[in-house]
């Protein structure tokens, strides 16, 4: 096996192009998107193919008798980091698989109302809306302002939505058109105050923002370990409280069916179990390249994505739209009224891979991991300045 590089106390921190070579990502391409998709180290994508290997070797082995012990392990990895206790967490695909069990397990009729935000993720909107249309709820969206001054204004936005007929408000724990850290605590605790329960779109926040699922008490919470966890793709979970998991259902119903929480989600089916078996590493990987573990790593992408919304505030001649506590490791800005498909194609035919969306308006969206490194982003700036002036 490879040897891996591990960096301790007292050793001096490795620099992000030393990182780089620890990615698989294209050296041609200055890759300031992980937000979309996030990126696998080598070491681990490394492991998911012996995994797969192994797997191919003896299917029956491998996806009978072997995985279910393993799929423990990693829930039992995953759980210590999230602040979970392992009987509350199931493997899903992606946060969109998540999102789609519960809305797709609940009960909803005429006059209930499911309330959204108007930030949440296009995808799990759409799935809000199909479940709404199919049985006759109703959907709200809360109108999140961006730019926005404080957390007090993002939480009458939600509030003021809130009605007697209020089943059930998904709401993103990092928005992704905008990058905003929302005030989830204190948003599930108002809304479960009010009888409502609150699904949590975490897509981002696992490797970004400390959680403690536990605490936090949420209903429902679904995240992604393929995005700042860099697992391998397929990667995600789904946390459900106790008193929830007796109605909650995977999308696809198959032997697991009635068998328990844990049974149902294991096995959907046949499919490639070694993203999930892959998460441990990923957790252990990425936490052993800073001296500090997982909270220098969340607390270096932070500091370097301040510093690139800083660079892009000062040549866009713009406030910041947002105060420093609701960033994480992406930050969104406000640009001018333009054509972000053109804007992007512009970038990524100079060898920038960055992340452009009309949001309601249009807003440019740069992600931090420790393989960038800051003259990125200042390569970054020089190109929106030409595309802006016309050059």
């Amino acid at each position: 096996m490879r040897r891996r590089r591990h960096y301790r106390l007292g050793v001096p921190s490795p620099t992000a192009i030393d990182l780089r070579s620890l990615w698989s990502l294209d050296a041609s391409v200055n890759f300031l998107n992980h937000g979309s998709y996030g990126a696998c180290p080598r070491a681990v994508l490394a492991l998911q193919a012996s995994l797969r290997e192994e797997m191919e070797r003896e299917p029956v082995d491998f996806l009978s008798a072997r995985l279910p012990a393993r799929l423990n392990a990693a829930r039992e990895a995953l759980a210590g980091f999230l602040g979970a206790d392992p009987s509350d967490l199931v493997f899903v695909s992606n946060a969109t698989a998540g999102v789609n069990a519960v809305l797709r397990s609940l009960a909803f009729g005429p006059g209930d109302e499911l309330l959204v935000t108007t930030h949440t993720y296009a995808a799990c909107r759409k799935s809000v809306n199909f479940v709404a249309a199919r049985t006759g709820a109703s959907v709200v969206a809360a109108d999140l302002p961006f730019p926005v001054a404080s957390d007090e204004q993002l939480i009458e936005a939600v509030l003021a939505r809130v009605s007697p007929r209020t089943r059930l408000a998904l709401l993103d724990h990092v928005t992704s058109p905008t990058a905003l850290v929302l005030p989830l605590a204190r948003l599930v605790d108002e809304l479960q105050a009010r009888g409502v329960d609150v699904l949590v779109d975490g897509a981002h926040a696992p490797g970004m923002v400390p959680i403690g699922l536990s605490a936090l008490g949420a209903a429902y919470y679904t995240g992604n370990a393929h995005k700042w966890l860099c697992a391998p793709k397929g990667a995600a979970f789904l946390h459900v409280r106790r008193d929830r998991q007796d109605d909650l259902h995977p999308t696809v119903i198959s032997h697991g069916y009635r068998a328990g929480f844990h049974a149902e989600f294991d096995w959907t089916g046949t499919c490639d179990p070694t993203p999930w078996l892959c998460i441990a590493e990923a957790l252990r990987f990425v936490g052993s390249l800073l001296p500090g573990g997982w909270p220098e790593v969340m607390a270096t992408n932070r500091a370097l994505a301040l510093r690139a919304r800083t660079l892009l505030m000062q040549l866009l001649a713009i406030e910041a739209p947002c105060p420093e506590a609701m960033i994480g490791s992406m930050a969104s800005l406000p640009l001018p009224a333009l054509d972000t498909d053109a804007l992007h194609d512009w970038f990524r035919a100079r060898g920038v891979e960055t992340w452009v969306h009309p949001h309601p308006i249009p807003v440019i969206r740069v992600s931090a991991q420790l393989y960038n490194s800051f003259d990125q982003f200042q390569q970054l700036a020089r190109l929106l300045g030409e595309s802006l002036h016309g050059r």
